[in-house]
């Protein structure tokens, strides 16, 4: 026969100490470390606590913070690389925007190489950094311009202004490849690439100011004797034919539908003491497509060139020591132009020297890649994602989920949590976004972190994307 069970209140007669209040049990908290030999259910998040805050676990409730340059020096990832996935409006723009205005408060100069629509614009004006708005009648970029290195040159002397002489060579002729491929919608020959190497060679040793792209356009129709030997030419007639349509590409650079925005030299330089730097090319999207990728490739061309520029002048001892995280947005519009960009998108990115670099990449799906014209761009275009030592998942479907995983391994908790923020589960208007502030954080095979944001102070405005589409309203 079982024995009877007093209440919480202890028994009813008299003597059995029974109780009319009952007090809360005190409630104590500590660090894991100090609390790891209690039992049960102690258990710690795990969270990095290096970088800006980003948010609180979804399971546990720390504090997560995120940064690839503290994440580097911090040990926990190899490389500084960033690729952000999700679908429109479950809050990519506003976890970058954090990350921006948290490295500025840390030090770090955030440049956005190309903003589109434009998002980044109002927070960079309110930390007080620099816009540079890129178009027809307003600022113009000389994609050739090796800003404040080009000063130095001329100064240097033996291996080392050889080695920086050809990292500048290096970064015009990728670009001015490029710009040919977009307008030609098609690869330029070998022969043609030898010809324009030598031209910029021409230009470097014969001018005293930055080279434009009037400059090489100049100097291919002069024909001189060093770019017919550059040729195999041994006649003008046959120079002229070779390079034919080299000149043509150019020209239509200069007349064509990009005209008067890449041809001059840059108004406006990229100033690196601004606490922010955004370049703002929204003005070119009415153009059109082409000229968007234009001023996108120009954009990362000339910001890599003046961070690596900075970078040299400190290994010289005659600037300061920076470090910058640089944030390309819409990623596939200057991938998928023509034939080829990929590639000189990525030399672009490769021969960026400055360690002190770190780069977010952005873009809506791996299927934006796979929009890309042959199999080999396709490839290089997923290395991008590859090569990234962190990823964030915002909101996605399964079946993008399923292509991810051939890069980055997901466990099937983690594929659910993801697709459970991608479509929203009402059709009631002014229904929350179920993904909208909610990432999964990916870094190689240890298991994702699910963070979730929450905006605070002004953040709610500056971080808002969606002004445009509400109107006054």
């Amino acid at each position: 026969m079982s024995q009877p069970l007093a209440s919480a209140w202890g028994w009813r007669h008299r003597g059995a100490g029974r109780a009319v209040h009952v007090e809360h049990t005190p409630e104590f908290q500590a660090t894991t470390s100090q609390v790891c030999g209690l039992y049960p259910f102690t258990a710690g998040s795990g969270t990095p606590t290096a970088g800006t805050p980003v948010g609180r676990h979804q399971l546990w409730g720390e504090v997560v913070c995120l940064d690839p340059l503290a994440w580097l020096r911090a040990g926990l990832v190899t490389n500084p690389g960033m690729f952000v996935l999700g679908q429109p409006g479950t809050g990519k723009s506003t976890l970058v925007k954090r990350l921006v205005t948290g490295a500025v408060a840390t030090g770090t100069t955030p440049i956005i190489l190309g903003d589109t629509k434009p998002d980044y614009t109002m927070l960079v004006e309110y930390l007080n950094g620099q816009v540079i708005r890129v178009g027809r009648g307003l600022d113009s970029i000389n994609p050739l311009d090796a800003g404040p290195l080009a000063a130095v040159l001329h100064s240097l002397t033996g291996a080392e202004a050889n080695t920086r002489r050809w990292e500048v060579r290096s970064r015009r002729l990728s670009l001015l490849m490029a710009l040919a491929t977009l307008i030609r919608e098609a690869r330029i020959t070998n022969a043609e690439e030898v010809v324009l190497g030598r031209a910029i060679d021409l230009l470097d040793d014969r001018l005293d100011h930055e080279p434009t792209i009037p400059d090489v356009l100049h100097v291919l129709e002069q024909g001189t004797d060093e770019l017919r030997a550059a040729s195999r030419a041994d006649t003008d007639t046959a120079y002229r034919q070779q390079t034919r349509d080299l000149i043509f590409t150019l020209d239509l650079l200069l007349t064509g539908s990009l005209a008067g925005v890449f041809d001059s030299t840059t108004t406006k330089p990229l100033d690196l003491d601004a606490p922010a730097i955004s370049v703002d090319i929204s003005r070119i999207r009415a153009a059109g497509d082409k000229l968007l990728t234009a001023a996108m490739l120009c954009t990362w061309a000339y910001a890599f060139g003046m961070v690596d520029a900075s970078a040299a002048l400190a290994d010289l001892h005659r600037g300061p020591r920076r470090s910058y995280l640089g944030v390309m947005d819409e990623l596939w519009r200057a991938l998928r132009g023509a034939p080829g960009l990929v590639e000189h998108a990525d030399a672009l990115t490769r021969l960026n020297r400055a360690k002190g670099m770190a780069s977010i990449m952005i873009t809506h799906s791996l299927a934006d890649l796979d929009a890309l014209a042959t199999e080999e761009d396709r490839a290089k275009a997923r290395g991008f994602a590859e090569r990234a030592a962190i990823t964030v998942l915002a909101g996605l479907p399964p079946r993008e989920l399923t292509r991810i995983h051939q890069i980055t391994p997901l466990t099937g908790p983690e594929q659910r949590l993801v697709t459970s923020w991608s479509a929203p589960d009402s059709w009631q208007p002014g229904s929350r976004h179920p993904g909208r502030g909610k990432y999964l954080i990916k870094t190689g095979e240890r298991l994702g972190i699910p963070v979730e944001l929450s905006l605070v102070g002004p953040e709610a405005e500056l971080y808002d994307t969606d002004q445009a589409v509400r109107g006054n309203s």
